[in-house]
């Protein structure tokens, strides 16, 4: 992959992270490119003062945010998260002095890497590879060909809506992040000209209809509130691999909101274990379930079929809980209330960070 840096800063911070980088990237096969439009991964000098988003010219695009820190990092999530939304980044690394690097993704997961450790550059690398080596799938396709027995749902979507409204009230669903309020006007219209976006929220849940369709709940938006087939309830059809694309269908003259960026990452899931009914992500922890390293991004190609390839894995894919390190669960079984009593009275809020 071609990569470029956006921007440079005197600190010794950046200088040093400046070189690591670059070294890594080279060591690893990539190519820096002096041209922002030609790169598939951008690192993007963003002042913790007046974070501005680097602007893509496309959605394949991913932007790393490189933020220099004027004094040491106390609580790094609740300081660095809010400019990686500015900024619109996938990943944000920011440090102050040089003994520790920390990163902070979308999914709020953070680390610290120290510089102490002499593989320290290859620690970066590592949190970086998966940006330089995906390729995302967020566009969707609205067919209005929903069957009209469909257009108030079924049995699966009340059981949906009926799902979303207990994990609710076990607090496990993080109001949706309001970009728009944090965002200037210009900003965030780029933001949904390019990703076709207004929020970003937190966890999902999709369920197997027929035919390999499946329904999954839309992205942005309060999960704990669902329940409109052809809104925030989407049938999943399929994945157009020549366009990189959701394909769903709607009813006629309904106003669809994007399906969740993990739809590409069900899809392959339904495919690969068709004997599974239903799924439920969330950002929270069980203790004592097999817990495994996921870095791909949400919304990738790559993360479905890492997720398929840990499935494979189980001696019970139909019904288990996968513990994503840094990240969360992924919880399978035939329907929506097998797995929310498999889950009550275990789930902790917090997803411990390794």
């Amino acid at each position: 992959m071609r990569y470029h840096f956006d921007g440079v800063d005197p600190s010794p911070w950046f200088q040093t992270v400046h070189a690591a980088l670059d070294r890594a990237m080279r060591n690893h096969g990539h190519e820096e490119t002096r041209d922002a439009e030609k790169a598939g991964l951008v690192f993007h000098l963003v002042s913790p003062r007046r974070a501005r988003p680097f602007r893509r010219h496309s959605q394949a695009t991913f932007v790393v945010s490189l933020i220099p820190w004027n004094e040491p990092l106390t609580n790094p999530l609740q300081q660095l998260y809010p400019l990686l939304v500015r900024s619109l980044a996938n990943l944000v690394i920011s440090g102050a002095g040089l003994d520790t690097t920390y990163l902070v993704t979308p999914e709020l997961g953070n680390y610290q890497v120290s510089h102490d450790l002499a593989e320290w550059p290859e620690i970066l690398y590592e949190r970086i590879e998966p940006l330089a080596t995906s390729h995302l799938v967020i566009d969707n396709i609205f067919d209005e060909d929903l069957p009209e027995a469909l257009w108030q749902g079924n049995q699966i979507t009340r059981e949906m809506r009926d799902a979303s409204r207990r994990l609710a009230a076990w607090d496990l669903f993080p109001a949706p992040y309001p970009v728009a309020e944090m965002l200037p006007a210009d900003d965030y219209r780029h933001l949904k000209r390019v990703f076709n976006i207004g929020g970003l929220s937190y966890g999902n849940l999709s369920a197997q209809h027929r035919d390999g369709q499946f329904w999954m709940s839309a992205s942005g938006i309060d999960k704990g509130k669902i329940g409109t087939v052809s809104h925030d309830i989407l049938l999943v059809k399929g994945y157009d691999p020549d366009i990189r694309a959701m394909r769903l269908s709607v009813a006629p003259g309904s106003e669809p909101l994007r399906v969740s960026v993990d739809a590409i990452e069900h899809w392959g899931v339904y495919q690969k274990h068709p004997e599974i009914g239903a799924i439920i992500h969330i950002h929270a922890w069980v203790n004592g379930v097999p817990t495994t390293s996921v870095n791909y991004p949400c919304g990738t190609v790559e993360m479905g079929n890492a997720m398929s390839v840990l499935l494979d894995q189980d001696p019970h894919p139909e019904r288990t809980i996968i513990g994503l390190r840094n990240h969360g669960i992924t919880a399978t079984g035939p329907n929506f209330p097998d797995i929310l009593e498999r889950l009550e009275g275990r789930v902790l809020a917090q997803v411990p960070m390794v």
